[in-house]
């Protein structure tokens, strides 16, 4: 059957169908993490990820130059610690702001850029960033009214942005060096292994204090399983379809369209009992799409220049 889709509407249509996967994701956590560690969701979310890879590479051999192994490394360990504050915070203050804070990230990028690879941004991207930072603080400041525990479980999830920046920016540095399943299977290799240690040590110490790095395994029983399966496969599904998206539509387009993740998660979290985000969130959520989109397009038209 012939496709009518032109590259650029298949890869807008790709990145839509990867937010609403990413969302499934988020909602699978937000279910599963009332009993099961955000620790043990990280791990069942990299089972069935990491084989699809193994497979791919036994079927086709990796392509690559490598070189940069320690870089490979961070990359898997600081993509795993973003994904344990992401379902962390996923488990405690509700799906639409944990996703929020965490598509945040490309206003830390940005400041990245400029701190440690001496990037020069434009006048419109700095505004852009400014209006991210307002939108984060509208959501992050009014905890400062609230209790300690709140506080601390946003500040996790705002933690998360900015590890989610650092592994970004790792990718882009190791897409010269390495086959692009290399970089996956980086991260999803640490995204076993690390939380292997992490229930391990929650065995044998008792830190409640410290439940988004250390927890105790609880065996899934029931429809658990059946909610694993679908975390682990909207995950997977979402990680292949975000690649198709960047790879056949325009960059900036395609990220715009991935703040979609945003809306699916609100209406998710509606579903699943989650309040509806307070006024000033609201404001800040939308402040930091607009950001993010601004970002974007403005990077866009760095490229095409």
């Amino acid at each position: 059957m012939k496709n009518n889709f032109s590259p650029s509407s298949s890869g807008l249509l790709s990145m839509l169908f990867a937010a609403f996967c990413f969302s499934v994701s988020g909602a699978c956590t937000r279910v599963l993490g009332k009993h099961i560690s955000s620790v043990e969701l990280v791990f069942f979310r990299n089972i069935i990820g990491v084989l699809f890879v193994l497979f791919s590479v036994l079927q086709r051999p990796l392509v690559q130059t490598g070189g940069r192994l320690g870089l490979l490394v961070f990359r898997g360990i600081i993509g795993t610690l973003a994904l344990y504050l992401f379902f962390f915070a996923v488990t405690k203050i509700g799906l639409a702001e944990a996703i929020t804070y965490q598509q945040s990230y490309p206003v830390f990028l940005a400041l990245i850029g400029v701190l440690f690879l001496k990037e020069k941004l434009s006048t419109p991207v700095w505004w852009a960033i400014f209006i991210g930072f307002s939108g984060i603080c509208f959501i992050f400041l009014p905890q400062f009214h609230t209790d300690f525990l709140s506080l601390k479980h946003h500040a996790l999830g705002l933690t998360n942005a900015i590890m989610t920046a650092l592994a970004y920016m790792s990718i882009a540095q190791l897409a010269g060096y390495y086959d692009s399943r290399s970089i996956v299977l980086s991260f999803m290799l640490s995204g076993i292994l690390m939380p292997m240690l992490s229930l391990g040590l929650g065995e044998m110490v008792d830190a409640p204090e410290w439940s988004f790095l250390i927890a105790k395994y609880v065996q899934p029983a029931g429809t658990d399983w059946l909610w694993i399966a679908l975390l682990a496969i909207s995950a997977l599904l979402g990680q292949i379809f975000l690649t198709k998206a960047f790879t056949y539509g325009k960059s900036a387009e395609v990220a715009a369209i991935g703040y979609s993740n945003i809306v699916f998660s609100v209406i998710f979290g509606i579903f699943l009992g989650d309040a509806l985000p307070a006024t000033l969130s609201w404001f800040g959520i939308v402040l930091i799409i607009v950001s993010g989109i601004l970002i974007a397009f403005q990077k866009g038209k760095k490229v095409a220049h």
